[in-house]
């Protein structure tokens, strides 16, 4: 696990298969033994900023809990304590990495976060951008492979838009050696960058793994294995919510959508999830409903991670 010391987390596209399996691995045993009370500190004595230019439900409170759990102790900062007052970039950084051990911050633009990276000589962990969320598809994909066994050949199918969920969710499928496929409206598709560097880890994957796109559900959907769904207006994006309604009509998982997949599909979210819009209460209330421990396994997942790292 030496390889993971010290490294970054800006997208899951600078992961290698195996790495995901490690981190998974990881992930798996830590939770095992925090549920059997068996669990002993591995970074005593060190700190994490936890920085949230966003505001920030299970991502800060999974962080810090993680952070606990490890033995770290968390410095919880907002936009009005870091990267404020004029100062750049570079100075708060130089500053930061002096008094703590690795840097996780949530903010907008996904340059932000390579330019902190740029200059930390310590770990810098992306908790979302604009462009990206790997913490959360990390937890994702432990939640698949708990509910199915495994990961690779599994169908999973987006449907909504094509944000920094989608992006992360054809990377880490790609790696997991997963058929993923993307349903969104014609104009709201994924960065073409973002699929055909997904598609090029999925070609070199070795199990047959795909990203498709389709701009119809059903199409996305039909014997998938899992659906997953988002907000289809994310934070900085609530002036065109009445706008992105009206294009996303049609886009709303329901009973009759779920009955497309395979008679044994979960449906999962990211949350917080604008019920009635991209998803109905008789889906994200239905017993094959995963959202919520999908939303523990963010605490594991992040947890596994900075252990690696750090």
């Amino acid at each position: 696990m030496q390889n993971f010391v010290g490294r970054d987390l800006l997208t899951l596209g600078d992961l290698t298969p195996e790495d995901l399996q490690s981190v998974l691995i990881r992930a798996k045993a830590q939770k095992l033994a925090h549920r059997n009370a068996n669990k002993a500190p591995v970074a005593t004595g060190k700190s994490a900023a936890l920085i949230f230019m966003k505001p920030s439900l299970r991502t800060r409170v999974s962080f810090e809990l993680a952070c606990r759990d490890l033995g770290v102790h968390p410095i919880v900062m907002g936009p009005q304590d870091a990267f404020s007052r004029n100062e750049t970039v570079h100075d708060t950084v130089k500053v930061l990495e002096r008094y703590v051990q690795v840097i996780v911050l949530r903010t907008f633009a996904h340059s932000h976060i390579e330019e902190v990276a740029e200059h930390a000589s310590i770990p810098v962990v992306n908790a979302l951008t604009d462009d990206y969320h790997p913490c959360q598809v990390l937890a994702d994909l432990l939640t698949i492979k708990e509910q199915k066994g495994r990961l690779d050949g599994v169908k999973l199918a987006y449907v909504g838009d094509g944000n920094n969920m989608t992006n992360s969710l054809m990377l880490g499928g790609a790696l997991a050696g997963m058929h993923v496929a993307v349903a969104t409206p014609i104009s709201y598709g994924p960065p073409a960058a973002v699929v055909d560097r997904a598609r090029e880890i999925a070609a070199t994957h070795g199990t047959g793994a795909t990203v498709t796109l389709y701009n119809d559900p059903k199409d996305a959907v039909a014997s998938a294995d899992v659906i997953v769904s988002d907000t289809w207006a994310s934070m900085g994006q609530e002036a065109e919510h009445a706008q992105r309604v009206a294009h996303f009509t049609g886009y709303t998982v329901d009973t009759a959508l779920m009955q497309l997949a395979d008679p044994k599909a979960i449906f999962m979210h990211c949350l917080p999830a604008h019920r009635g819009e991209e998803v109905l209460d008789e889906v994200i209330d239905a017993p094959y409903s995963v959202v919520f421990d999908e939303a523990e396994n963010r605490l594991h997942a992040q947890r596994a991670w900075l252990s690696l790292v750090m």
